[in-house]
């Protein structure tokens, strides 16, 4: 079923769009040394937003001295914003019985992209 809601997800829930958008914007902050880190936290998020269902992210955020700098910029340039895109697409899928699978999803995408440093993806059991 996994492989069928990916599928689907991609086609009809903004999935290649939104990995697409992840992966560009991940290639732009790479150019400079300094967006290095943040370009590799768009790569985590394009990955799960290719392919969300079967896959989790722990939450437990270890407390390091670089994890908490990084997602507080990373919160104030741009976790807003994604995380308002991301709620706003869900509210629009949730509209119909058929877009509440994708609509959770992008819930899932809100929550990690509003501090997505020291997170890891995994599948789900």
């Amino acid at each position: 079923m996994r492989p069928i809601l990916n599928l689907l997800w991609a086609v009809l829930g903004g999935g290649l769009l939104t990995a697409l958008e992840y992966v560009l914007a991940g290639l732009v902050l790479c150019v400079t040394i300094i967006g290095i880190p943040f370009g590799v936290q768009c790569f985590k998020l394009a990955g799960l937003a290719l392919f969300p269902f079967g896959k989790d992210f722990n939450d437990s955020r270890p407390r390091g001295v670089v994890n908490l700098p990084f997602n507080i910029v990373w919160l104030l340039l741009a976790g807003i914003w994604i995380c308002i895109t991301h709620l706003t697409l869900a509210l629009g899928l949730a509209v119909s019985i058929i877009g509440i699978p994708f609509a959770l999803q992008h819930v899932k995408l809100a929550m990690l992209a509003l501090m997505p440093f020291g997170v890891q993806v995994r599948e789900a059991r």
